[in-house]
C-alpha cells in the first residue's frame, strides 16, 4: 500500500515537472515571436540613431581596415545625404586614391592627380563603377540598422531568438528585392538593449557561405551610436578575415 502511494506521488511529481517544463518551452517561443520584425527593428533605430540623424547624415569618418598578412589601409570618408556626395580618399602602402562622386559627377585622382594611365587605374582598381560600389557599401553598413528602411528591403514579420558565440539575442532576417540585392542578412540584437551587436550574411545559405561580422564598442557620431570595431570572419570555418576600425566621426555643419 505504501509502495503504490509513493508510486502515484513520484508520477505525480513527474508530471508536475513535465508540465512546468512544457510552460517554460512555450513561454519562451512566445517571447521569442511576440515582437514582429518591423517592431524589432523600430527599437533598434531608436537605441543606435534616437534623433533620427541619419535621414540627414552629413560627417567624416575614418576607417582602418586591418587584413592578415596585409598593410593597413586608412580610408578618410565624407559623406552628404541630402546634397548626394561621397568623398572617399584611401591611403595604403604610400599610395592615395581620391575617389568622389557629387551627383552624378564622377571624379578620380591617383595621389592627388587625375592624370593616369589605364594600366594604373586597373592596378589600384580605380574606377567610377567602383567608387559607386564603395558609397553604397560604406552608407550601408555604417548606417545599421538605419539602412534597413530602404525601399525594396524586405523585413521577415516573425523575429527569433538565436544563441551565438555563447549569447541570446534577438534576430531579424531581412532579404532584397532583386534590383537591391541578392544576399540573405540576419542581424543579432542584444534583447534588452536592442543593440546590434552581430550581422551575417550569405550568398546561398544552403552551402552556409558568406560572412559573418561582430560589433564591439561605440563610436558616437553626433547622436548616432556606430559600431567602433568589425571583425570580419567566414561562415564556413571561422576564419579570420579582417578588422575595421572607426578611428574617428564627426558630423559637419
Amino acid at each position: 500500500m505504501l509502495f503504490n502511494k509513493f508510486c502515484r506521488c513520484l508520477v505525480t511529481a513527474e508530471l508536475k515537472y513535465a508540465f512546468f517544463c512544457m510552460l517554460l518551452f512555450l513561454s519562451f517561443n512566445v517571447r521569442s515571436q511576440e515582437m514582429t520584425g518591423l517592431e524589432l527593428l523600430n527599437k533598434a533605430i531608436r537605441h543606435h540613431d534616437p534623433n533620427r540623424a541619419w535621414e540627414s547624415f552629413k560627417g567624416n569618418l575614418v576607417v582602418v581596415m586591418k587584413t592578415p598578412d596585409d598593410k593597413e589601409r586608412v580610408s578618410d570618408i565624407t559623406i552628404d545625404l541630402r546634397q548626394e556626395y561621397f568623398k572617399l580618399t584611401s591611403t595604403k602602402d604610400g599610395v592615395a586614391l581620391n575617389q568622389l562622386l557629387d551627383k552624378d559627377t564622377c571624379t578620380l585622382a591617383l595621389n592627388g592627380s587625375s592624370e593616369f594611365s589605364e594600366e594604373e587605374a586597373k592596378t589600384h582598381r580605380l574606377s567610377c563603377e567602383r567608387t559607386k560600389m564603395m558609397k553604397d557599401y560604406y552608407t550601408y553598413l555604417y548606417g545599421l540598422p538605419m539602412k534597413l528602411k530602404d525601399a525594396g528591403t524586405r523585413i521577415a514579420p516573425v523575429t527569433e531568438r538565436k544563441t551565438f558565440k555563447g549569447k541570446e539575442y534577438l534576430v531579424l532576417k531581412a532579404s532584397y528585392d532583386e534590383a537591391v540585392g541578392k544576399d540573405t542578412w540576419y542581424f543579432y540584437f542584444d534583447p534588452e538593449t536592442y543593440a546590434m551587436e552581430v550581422y551575417q550574411f550569405y550568398h546561398d545559405e544552403s552551402k552556409n557561405d558568406g560572412e559573418y561580422i561582430l560589433l564591439s564598442g561605440i563610436e558616437e557620431v553626433g547622436t548616432i551610436k556606430m559600431p567602433k570595431t568589425r571583425a570580419w570572419y567566414y561562415n564556413k570555418d571561422d576564419k579570420y578575415l579582417g578588422t575595421d576600425l572607426l578611428r574617428s566621426g564627426k558630423m559637419l555643419d
